[in-house]
């Protein structure tokens, strides 16, 4: 029954963020200086053991370099390492890390490149969101607009933002988004 109605709960609050997000902050973001972001020195948020079972893909050199995109669009946005770590779950679920276009029938409605943002719902243009930076400032926006993002589990704060149909399954890929951050933030 608690995870019922905590779940519901959630529900309810990503549709009245979505409802906020797609009104307009996201594509307000364009017009933000990114000279405005503080870095901040906080400690990484993570918990003791990732939620169920992991998965892990092998990476490519564009995934990567997609890792490396994400990483820095996080330490320019001034946010911390568990940012980038949900960032680079969230991609890793989303895109499994690739700077994905059009796909035709296979595409989610118009969803495109690592977020799979969509911009009939406010993400930006597709040259917008086909851009790792850019995408990534634009969840990163989303994220900070959370309330205690922070010390949430992954998925959902991943889920706040993304509001997707399959709200666990960013779960999966902490471990690995952990690791890479680990591997390049400091790179």
């Amino acid at each position: 029954m608690n995870t019922i109605f905590r779940k519901s709960m959630l529900s309810v609050a990503g549709l009245a963020f979505a409802g906020g997000v797609f009104a307009g902050p996201i594509a307000a973001h364009a017009a933000t200086p990114a000279a405005d972001a503080k870095p901040t020195a906080v400690a990484v948020q993570t918990a003791a053991k990732p939620q169920g079972d992991q998965s892990h893909i092998t990476l490519n050199d564009e995934q990567t370099a997609n890792v490396k995109a994400i990483i820095a669009a996080t330490k320019k946005a001034g946010l911390p390492e568990r940012a980038a770590v949900i960032s680079i779950a969230t991609s890793l679920q989303e895109s499994k890390l690739e700077n994905l276009g059009h796909l035709g029938d296979m595409n989610d409605h118009d969803s495109l490149g690592l977020f799979q943002q969509r911009p009939s719902s406010g993400w930006g243009t597709p040259e917008q969101i086909t851009n790792p930076e850019y995408s990534t400032t634009a969840f990163l926006k989303g994220l900070k607009q959370v309330d205690g993002w922070q010390d949430m589990p992954l998925t959902d704060a991943a889920q706040t933002v993304q509001v997707s149909a399959y709200p666990d399954a960013y779960a999966q890929w902490e471990q690995q988004a952990t690791d890479l951050v680990g591997q390049y933030w400091n790179s």
